[in-house]
């Protein structure tokens, strides 16, 4: 089994990083996963990945600050 890729946004400008997040998730093949690694609580992505795609998504905090936030973004497998 291999590592999930990583995506680290820290050094993103705020207003790009949803869209490389959610073009990364659109990526996923079924059953696979990225960490996203962040340097806030991405807990208003949640609710966007909820509001969008419910039922479509996994995500598990790996990592929860204060400084760096990582969590498991995965495609469930079909």
């Amino acid at each position: 089994m291999t590592a999930d890729p990583q995506l680290d946004v820290r050094s993103e400008p705020p207003a790009r990083r949803h869209t490389l997040i959610l073009d990364t998730y659109h990526g996923l093949e079924p059953g696979a996963g990225f960490e996203l690694v962040n340097d806030h609580d991405p807990k208003p992505l949640y609710y966007q990945f909820d509001a969008e795609y419910k039922d479509q998504f996994t995500w598990d905090y790996l990592e929860e600050g204060p400084e760096v936030w990582r969590v498991r973004i995965g495609r469930p497998a079909a």
